[in-house]
């Protein structure tokens, strides 16, 4: 727990005072109006300054350039496919990253759209893994002001003009609007969820505006927080001695970013629904058969963002009650020829302040032409009493019910479990969300407010880790219901990767978990083997043949992808995907879920826990599929049994892992190790026998594919000199202080699962073999004062790494007794805080990756010298459980400082994955930065880990003689399935 000693911390804290007049605060102290007191703020005026990429320094380039070459190769042939390559260094965004991002909208695995803090509506990523950054513009909300009396008019866009392209004289578009707005007296507030927009004075200095954003991300929420929606709710407080008519105005093209509202045949529908709830529909319909029609150029962009995927259904709309009338524009076109033009709109709202009620009637629009932009407009008009307030709700909801990925899987969408596969569901959802969102706040607060009001942590650190969690909606996530993952609509005509070999043969272990009793079988090129079989693959025991298991289990209902008990549909959350990062396009990856787990852990348990199911399934799979490895120009197969894989996939998840192919991952010596210790931390802090039971196969046989790397038999495994490991670009030689640590901790964690689950044969192994590769470990690389880099002799091998300690993280996480004694954590721990932190800018940057021990950073390669934001949060949480809390939060506000205050780069809301000590950074949008939530998990340890049995778990194995060989009698494990009642689920279903 925090000490009081935090107090002596930076507070680092912005109190909305120094933004907004307390006398405006005070207007706005109802109904959640008044932005909280801990938020990140920005003005809207501040200057958004494009932000750095990183570039290799020459030697680096040398050292990588036959990599570089194939990986053009490779990218170039990807492309050939109409697919693009899951790492892409080469190509560029033609809309420069910039410090302008904000709280994205929506719930998680939808589709998600970004709103940045001046209000403009981007990052797209309807379509997964594709991610449109530039805004489009015509999504905006305006605002119309006439008071009695008629010499006090204000028409302005709530948003500052300073934008490329606006302004332009003659223009029957945007530009012809009214950007009025200065920003000089307009601040944005941010805590995800939600965000407020205070506009105190401005346009109209006698009338004060409060717009709040609220999205539905409710931890343990599964149903709600599902939804691809969002509400935004305008508080008019009125100070002027006159009353104020007041149109706001919300536009929207249909589009889903990037130009594809250009490739024709999109519809717009007005409608009229329950409860006041009124608005327009846009049907994108994601078709480029007419295309032909337009320039070249904008073809060649259409295709590659609409081309056979899934239609799009928007919907804008706002609530009509006794004081706001609502009425719409179903069609407004941005050029000249358009029949109502963007210019035409504006004139109507500033001449009436609202359109013809007759326009509900309408009916669905003509189709757009190829070429032609169709927006709709939906206006929401009330009088305001002189010193009176008024509240306007507007809400937007955008319903893509199918996921289909380019090698031909569909599946539909979470949501669609609740709203159905129709595009109309997404006129239900804004109403929902209309009627819903006033309890959604109180969920959220309810959440938030015991962090929130904790007086002993740090201003910044509250804000900054509830805002770190926009990767969970803004990462490319994919969340899809269980019955049609089940189903996995398969288009018979995809294409598949040109292989060398194309017979895949998936190997599974049986349900005991030992290595030698397998099922192989051949499937066809997708890598879906046949129901029956797989399910005898994880129902049979060892002297049944295929035939005689058949027969007995003929009912059998386990299905290759089951992982839920069906009769308990509260514990149906479906399936989960999240990118890496929108520039490495890989779904899960593990070696950086290990970082990143915590936030869904602590948040969304359910979701976690199958994550991991879907990993321990494959770790008994193997695909034989030839892949060309970029680094080093050999092949191999792309999944090998009993090796964790890299990433459940791009092009086909779930069906063709490892989309990475830099190097061989099967080698990786921390994927096996990081699947075994995020297995124990969630069975332990769940208490959930039954997923216990079901995945430790799969943890004993990740165990023991690791045996073949110890060389040398002293329990250690040893690092085979390439970047076998998450630092992919940092060799290591012999030992590893990294992947040692990593392999320590598995160890013991698998002794203690195997424990518990009555695998004594098993736990006795793992503690034998932990005492001996102890020993080892710090005979090897204990310096006296940290663990050196590695065994070797290189001139990097003393380095001091930063992430030294991660297995003593996840040791202490799980509630098991530490690695090492406390003087080497602490010292270990204060090696890095002096020297990899507070030697680089004071302390203000992170910790970076390496340090030589002359204080120099080592800048052996790219990585050695960068600073990882994940990796610094997962170091201070180190130092929290160490009982280094003073130094654990220094450490994590250099990341604060750095990535999100305003003297910092301007990563808010786009954390990447790294920089370097002069700012530079490295792939944005990164899910490693959802570590900070192992902060606030050391912080707050679960219940079933604080009040477990206080007796070191190693003591009560006993060692036995002669147990040297490891039994294969799982009567422990099937004893427990059967205590736990999760028959339904486990992997001995059928062997009962």
């Amino acid at each position: 727990m925090v000490s009081g000693n935090l107090f002596h911390c930076r507070k680092n804290s912005w109190p909305p005072e120094e933004y907004i007049s307390r006398t405006t605060l005070q207007l706005f102290d109802f109904d959640s109006a008044a932005p909280p007191e801990q938020a990140w703020r920005r003005r809207l005026n501040s200057h958004a300054n494009i932000l750095k990429e990183f570039s290799v320094t020459f030697t680096e380039a040398i050292k990588m350039v036959r990599l570089g070459i194939r990986l053009w190769s490779y990218i170039r042939e990807e492309a050939s496919h109409g697919r693009k390559a899951p790492i892409d260094p080469f190509t560029r965004e033609s809309c420069k990253p910039s410090a302008t991002q904000g709280v994205p909208l929506g719930g998680m695995g939808s589709g998600s759209i970004s709103r940045g803090f001046r209000g403009e509506f981007r990052q797209w990523q309807i379509i997964p893994g594709i991610c449109e950054a530039s805004p489009v513009m015509a999504n905006q909300f305006s605002i119309f002001i006439s008071r009695d009396g008629g010499n006090k008019n204000f028409a302005s866009v709530l948003a500052p003009g300073q934008h490329e392209g606006l302004g332009k004289a003659g223009d029957q578009g945007i530009s012809s609007w009214g950007w009025n707005l200065s920003g000089q007296h307009s601040t944005y507030h941010a805590l995800f969820p939600r965000a407020w927009t205070i506009y105190d004075g401005e346009p109209d200095p006698e009338l004060k505006i409060s717009c709040r954003q609220i999205s539905p991300f409710i931890p343990h929420n599964y149903r709600e927080s599902s939804l691809p929606t969002a509400v935004f709710v305008y508080t008019l407080v009125n100070t002027g001695r006159e009353r104020a008519k007041v149109s706001l105005l919300f536009s929207w093209a249909n589009s889903i970013g990037g130009i594809s509202q250009l490739s024709g045949d999109h519809v717009n529908e007005p409608f009229i629904g329950e409860d006041g709830v009124s608005g327009v529909l846009l049907h994108h319909k994601q078709d480029t058969s007419k295309v032909d029609e337009v320039e070249k150029y904008i073809k060649s962009v259409v295709l590659s963002t609409a081309k056979g995927n899934p239609p799009v259904t928007f919907a804008i709309a706002a609530c009509e009650t006794q004081n706001v009338s609502v009425t719409v524009l179903p069609c407004f076109g941005l050029s000249e020829g358009s029949r109502v033009t963007a210019k035409d709109m504006w004139g109507r709202m500033v001449k009436d302040g609202q359109f013809d009620r007759e326009n509900f009637n309408s009916g669905p629009s003509i189709p757009s032409s190829p070429g032609e932009t169709a927006c709709a407009a939906v206006s929401a008009s009330a009088w305001v009493e002189p010193h009176g307030k008024c509240t306007v709700a507007f809400a937007l909801a955008w319903s893509s019910p199918k996921v289909k990925f380019l090698k031909g899987s569909s599946y539909h969408r979470r949501y669609t479990k609740f709203y159905g596969t129709s595009e109309r569901a997404a006129q239900d959802l804004v109403h929902d969300a209309l009627t819903n969102y006033k309890r959604w706040e109180e969920d959220i607060e309810i959440w938030q407010n015991p962090i929130l009001n904790d007086p002993r942590l740090p201003e910044w650190y509250k804000f900054t880790l509830f805002n770190e969690l926009y990767f969970l909606v803004a990462g490319g996530t994919v969340w899809i219901d269980s019955e049609s993952s089940t189903s996995n609509m398969r288009n018979d005509q995809h294409q598949l990767v040109e292989v060398e070999n194309t017979e895949v043969k998936v190997t599974d272990a049986k349900g005991d978990g030992r290595q030698d009793a397998v099922i192989e079988h051949t499937t066809d090129s997708s890598g879906v083997k046949d129901k029956d079989e797989a399910a005898i693959a994880n129902c049979s025991s060892k002297n049944e043949s295929v035939v005689a298991l058949k027969k007995r289990y003929s009912n059998c209902s386990l299905h290759p992808f089951k992982m839920l008990d069906p009769q308990n549909e509260n514990d149906d959350v479906g399936r989960f995907l999240y990118l890496e990062g929108v520039e490495y396009i890989m779904w899960c990856t593990y070696d950086v879920h290990f970082y990143a787990s915590f936030a869904l852990l602590e948040l969304f348990p359910k979701i976690e826990l199958n994550i991991q199911r879907d990993f321990a399934k494959a770790v008994l799979s193997e695909d034989g599929r030839k892949v060309k490895f970029l680094a080093e120009g050999n092949c191999g197969i792309r999944k090998v049994r009993g090796a964790v894989p890299h990433d459940l996939g791009t092009h086909d998840p779930w069906n063709e892992m490892n989309a990475y192919n830099i190097h061989d991952t099967s080698k990786w010596k921390d994927l096996n190790p990081k699947f075994v210790l995020q297995v124990y931390r969630d069975f332990a802090a769940t208490g959930d026998m039954s997923f216990g039971v079901d995945v430790w196969p799969a943890v004993r046989t990740a165990m023991e594919y690791m045996e073949q790397f110890d060389k040398d038999n002293d329990g250690l495994i040893e690092n085979d000199g390439f970047p076998d490991q998450t630092y992919d670009a940092w060799t290591v030689h012999g030992v590893s202080a990294y992947c040692g640590c990593l392999w320590l901790s598995a160890l013991q964690a698998a002794a203690a699962m195997a424990f518990e689950l009555g695998d004594r044969s098993f736990a006795e192994k793992c503690k034998r073999n932990f005492l001996r590769a102890k020993q080892s470990f710090e005979e090897k690389l204990w310096n006296g004062s940290y663990f050196n880099y590695d065994s070797g002799s290189s001139s990097n091998s003393k380095s001091i790494q930063a992430d030294q300690l991660a297995g003593q993280w996840y040791t202490a996480s799980s509630g098991l007794p530490s690695l090492f004694d406390d003087f080497k954590i602490k010292s270990a721990l204060m090696k890095i805080y002096d020297y990899n932190v507070m030697k680089v800018k004071g302390g203000r940057m992170g910790a970076v990756n390496g340090m030589h021990p002359n204080g120099k950073v080592d800048e052996s390669c790219m990585q050695s010298r960068e600073i990882w934001s994940g990796v610094t949060y997962g170091v201070a949480a180190t130092m929290i459980l160490a009982g280094m809390e003073e130094e654990a939060f220094t450490t994590a506000e250099g990341i604060f400082i750095a990535g999100w205050s305003e003297e910092g780069y301007g990563y808010w809301f786009q954390t990447p994955e790294g920089w370097t000590i002069d700012g530079h950074f490295r792939s944005l949008i990164y899910m490693r930065p959802l570590s900070i939530w192992g902060m606030q998990y050391a912080l707050s340890l679960p219940k079933a880990i604080l009040e477990a049995p206080k007796i070191n778990v190693m003591d009560r194995i006993d060692i036995s003689p002669g147990s040297g060989k490891s039994s294969h009698n799982e009567t422990g494990v099937r004893k427990i399935a059967k205590k736990a009642s999760c028959l339904g689920n486990s992997v001995f279903h059928c062997a009962c």
